[in-house]
């Protein structure tokens, strides 16, 4: 796999078809409220998951969760993210997402997280952190029907 390669057709459809179905099922019937900013992210982190830009969707997730709650829940600017996620997030492993999230926005020269062979030889690792990322996304959104 070259680094630049356009995505393969039927990774992306298959990522598609599953993100559709993870929404889907997300939704209980109810109306939400949502964040036209963190719905405007999290449309790019779909097409940076779908094209398998796995570290991307992670830096990507807490974002639009961020947005999300920061808009929607605690209807404040100022309350700092790890208060802001813990405070406002139902559900777990919020803290391993944004320290990973973290690790690799903010590089640390003593002991890398990720280096350029790592993005080769560790996808399947990279997929599934991705993975996980997204459906906490989608929970964050999903996570106040009725409102």
């Amino acid at each position: 796999m070259d680094l630049l390669d356009y995505p393969n057709r039927e990774n992306w459809q298959k990522r598609r078809d599953w993100l559709d179905t993870e929404l889907e099922n997300a939704q209980t019937g109810f109306s939400y409220l949502v964040s036209d900013h963190s719905i405007a992210l999290f449309i790019d982190m779909e097409i940076a998951f779908c094209s398998g830009a796995w570290i991307s969707v992670v830096i990507m997730s807490v974002s639009v969760i961020d947005a999300h709650l920061r808009e929607t829940e605690a209807m404040d600017n100022k309350i700092g993210t790890a208060k802001l996620l813990s405070e406002y997030y139902e559900g777990e492993d919020i803290d391993w997402l944004r320290q990973l999230r973290n690790k690799y926005v903010h590089h640390n020269l003593d002991k890398p997280i990720f280096e350029i062979n790592d993005w080769y030889s560790n996808q399947e690792q990279l997929e599934l952190e991705a993975t996980k990322a997204i459906l906490m996304t989608i929970k964050a959104i999903f996570q106040s029907p009725g409102t």
